[in-house]
């Protein structure tokens, strides 16, 4: 398990530079966002069920 911690530093890490901390926060954040919309239903999903609210509220209109 990797710390996240910015005051955690290593020799290796200091030396690196500013560029590629930079890309390794992006890509830790991407990760982070990535895995909060796995946690909700999703796009599709989403689009999917106010595609199915939207019919059947045009189809009880028209029949009613």
């Amino acid at each position: 398990m990797a710390l996240h911690n910015e005051g955690i530093t290593h020799s290796f890490r200091a030396s690196l530079p500013a560029r590629i901390s930079e890309v390794a926060r992006e890509k830790r954040e991407s990760e982070t966002v990535e895995a909060a919309k796995a946690k909700g239903l999703g796009e599709d999903a989403s689009l999917f069920l106010l595609s199915f609210m939207a019919f059947f509220t045009a189809f009880y209109t028209f029949i009613f």
